[in-house]
């Protein structure tokens, strides 16, 4: 809404209004919005969930520290949606598309987690949401974004971008998405970018190279969504398996999405796409401002998360920004490097399914079913090991933190 105000006010030649059309200084200001609101907001809202006792129901798994969890407010996951929505709706152009998207999975999911957290707590349900609608609902989620990409005339990719040496400080001091540059032409694509390939340009429509594309193209499209669908659902719950001990969930969410921010930058920015030689995507430099908001509103809540948590962002936390990752980076054409910056997703989704495979090939081999982890999640197995949880996240912060610029690194090591 101020963006929408100061542009007005830029006809009038009002002091600072312009600086709302530079994305940076929205950006910055998101997060600060962001931050503000989860202090805020934070502290009341676990003082009402604790006088409402709107607390967690501890599962006995004979950890160490376990039992002292709880009765601890959860539906945290509110703060952090709020601390997303309000800078967004505030000082993004809500017009954009892919701004739309993100706050229609913000919303969804955030549903979809509300109705879990308040199922397991209010209706004394331990189980919550039955699983199956929870992945129907991530299913539905993943098909509109695909379709989205495949379908909106908006979502293209600019091609054949030759900046001459006069226009840099011209389109330096322009609004990003008002960028044009002759020869350029923008296309509808279903062209994505593969980490470490010198020509690292690979198109889905591809794999169906067999087939007529005038005729057969919407088939390319079909085996895209699916795979924006598969990602989105695995990237969000992964989050929400990750979400097992306190800040660990919120902490390496806040490093993945500071990549994110990188990659949305770049790829929104006709001046530095060209020079790394990367997809200039137009318009896509808005979601460094969400993705602002999103960075600050995970920093927040980690003041109150981190050990000893005084809140739990149950799954309306975990969810959601499991899938705002996974939208993002399909927006940004960076998906095929989630299992690098979001490793440790990765791991801990892997470290479930190694666990119940190596559980049912044994009890079928010896009859009797043996654990390849003391505990999976992994985080359980260190705790299992002695671990304090407070390490457990640090380390795996840290392991983030290396991921992360791995995938920056992917820009310039082809």
């Amino acid at each position: 809404m101020l963006y929408y105000l100061f542009e007005y006010l830029q006809q009038f030649n009002f002091p600072g209004a312009r600086l709302f059309s530079y994305i940076s200084f929205r950006s910055a200001t998101a997060v600060i919005i962001s931050l503000v609101f989860t202090m805020v907001a934070g502290r009341r809202l676990i003082a009402y969930l604790r006088k409402k006792q709107v607390g967690e129901t501890v599962r006995s798994l004979y950890l160490e520290g376990q039992n002292q969890k709880a009765g601890t407010p959860t539906m945290g996951g509110i703060i952090i949606i709020g601390a997303i929505l309000i800078p967004v709706f505030l000082l993004c152009r809500l017009t954009n598309i892919y701004v739309i998207l993100l706050i229609f999975t913000t919303i969804w999911l955030g549903a979809i987690g509300f109705m879990d957290d308040y199922i397991k707590i209010f209706k004394k349900n331990k189980d919550g949401l039955k699983s199956t609608y929870k992945l129907v609902g991530q299913i539905f989620l993943g098909i509109v974004i695909g379709t989205a990409i495949y379908l909106s005339p908006d979502i293209v990719v600019r091609e054949n971008v030759q900046i001459e040496t006069e226009q840099v400080s011209e389109l330096l001091n322009d609004f990003p998405d008002s960028q044009t540059v002759k020869g350029a032409s923008d296309v509808k694509s279903l062209k994505t970018t593969v980490p470490f390939l010198k020509n690292n340009e690979f198109d889905y429509s591809k794999i169906v190279w067999f087939l007529d594309a005038e005729k057969y193209g919407w088939v390319a499209g079909i085996i895209f969504i699916l795979i924006v669908t598969f990602i989105i659902t695995a990237v969000s719950n992964g989050a929400n398996i990750t979400d097992g001990i306190d800040g660990l969930a919120s902490s390496t969410s806040a490093v993945s999405s500071a990549t994110l921010l990188i990659f949305a930058y770049v790829s929104g920015n006709v001046i530095f796409s060209q020079y790394l030689n990367i997809m200039y995507i137009p318009g896509i430099g808005e979601l460094v401002v969400f993705t602002s908001a999103f960075i600050g509103a995970t920093v927040g809540f980690l003041w109150f998360n981190a050990y000893p948590a005084q809140i739990f962002m149950g799954d309306t936390g975990s969810l959601t920004i499991g899938g705002i990752i996974a939208v993002i980076a399909v927006l940004v054409r960076k998906e095929l490097l989630i299992p690098v910056f979001c490793g440790i997703f990765l791991v801990e989704n892997l470290s479930v399914m190694l666990q119940v495979w190596y559980f049912k090939k044994t009890l079928k081999k010896y009859g009797q079913g043996l654990h390849l982890f003391l505990m999976a999640p992994l985080h359980h197995h260190f705790q299992k090991k002695g671990m304090h949880e407070s390490k457990i996240v640090a380390r795996f912060v840290i392991i983030t933190i290396v991921l992360s610029v791995i995938s920056v690194l992917t820009l310039k090591i082809r």
